[in-house]
């Protein structure tokens, strides 16, 4: 069995796997990306690569990982592909979709290439970063951004925009839309009070923090997709005996998703894959997504799953669609 590749994406087969075309692995890269979990695989890349195949976004990602080792040596070995396997129900239909993502461009490692990552700052295509380098992630401590590289989450991405800032002599237009994905409330907002407190800590210029201010744009978001990531022995190797190849990468999720970003009008052209899926949603206020989510979904949910059981609903779906429905026609 082949493993996958780049020519193995490439070739046409009747394997059941929405395959790439060439022209998608040479987007130019507009993403920076800190984490490789199953979570960004499985949800912004997946979507991101959704928008490419539509023509829409039409750039690719470039990945940060912390440490070396682990999945980063995987991406290398397939050409930075992955399986996304999709399986639910939705809309009363079973849904059992294969998607060969080709998002990703490359997996840099931060520990060992962060000459690189800086680099790729100064790229005149970067425009959105993405994170979820779990709750812990977005934190304040002690770091001092001219460390190869910080230590911290918000260290390595305030030496990033520096970086920018310096490549771009200050130019406004140049600044960011920044997208944490952490679960935490409000991710977006504390995200960039770390960002200004850090830089006023390491006594960056005033020029900068105007810049950092100003230019660049700290979304909160929130995301909702149960993502197992690798599936057990037996149905990775029937899913492979499929699809004709192995993938170490291979990712499942269920088929339902939502990715809600807190912007304005600047945000939804920048972020133009939000036209590519209707779980993607842009507002200006997000407040509502999250309590339908925690106190309506989940809470409700979990109190009355057993009676709506007992009601005709055999799926989450169709339980949230029987509560929320009415108050969905407001979004």
């Amino acid at each position: 069995m082949k493993n996958l590749s780049r020519a193995v994406a490439l070739t046409d087969t009747e394997a059941p796997v929405l395959r790439p075309t060439a022209a998608l692995l040479e987007l130019p890269e507009k993403v920076l990306q800190f984490g490789t979990g199953v979570l960004l695989r499985g949800l912004p890349d997946y979507l991101i690569d959704k928008a490419n195949r539509q023509g829409v976004f039409n750039g690719r990602i470039v990945v940060v990982k912390s440490t070396d080792g682990g999945d980063l040596t995987a991406f290398e070995r397939q050409d930075n592909l992955y399986t996304v396997g999709i399986r639910g129900v939705e809309d009363g239909q079973t849904i059992e979709e294969n998607v060969l993502c080709a998002s990703i461009s490359r997996v840099l490692s931060a520990k060992s290439q962060w000459a690189e990552v800086l680099d790729f700052a100064a790229s005149p295509d970067l425009q959105v970063v993405i994170s979820n380098t779990t709750e812990v992630g977005i934190q304040l401590t002690a770091d001092d951004i001219q460390q190869e590289p910080p230590h911290s989450f918000p260290g390595k991405l305030l030496a990033v925009l520096y970086a920018r800032f310096q490549a771009f002599d200050g130019d406004v237009s140049k600044g960011l839309i920044i997208v944490p994905t952490e679960l935490i409330p409000d991710n977006g907002s504390k995200l960039e009070a770390i960002l200004l407190e850090l830089a006023h800590r390491n006594g960056l210029e005033p020029e900068f923090i105007e810049w950092l201010e100003t230019a660049n744009t700290c979304c909160n978001s929130l995301v909702d997709r149960i993502v197992p990531g690798k599936p057990d022995a037996a149905t990775h190797q029937a899913l492979t005996t499929q699809l004709g190849y192995e993938d170490e990468l291979l990712t499942m999720t269920e088929a339902y998703l939502l990715w809600a970003i807190e912007g304005d009008e600047r945000v939804k052209e920048i972020l133009s894959f939000h036209q590519a899926d209707k779980g993607i949603f842009i507002r200006p206020d997000i407040n509502l997504f999250r309590e339908l989510k925690l106190r309506l979904l989940n809470g409700t949910h979990t109190l009355s799953c057993g009676l709506a059981y007992l009601s005709g609903c055999e799926t989450v779906r169709g339980l949230w669609r029987m509560i929320l429905s009415p108050l969905l026609c407001t979004i």
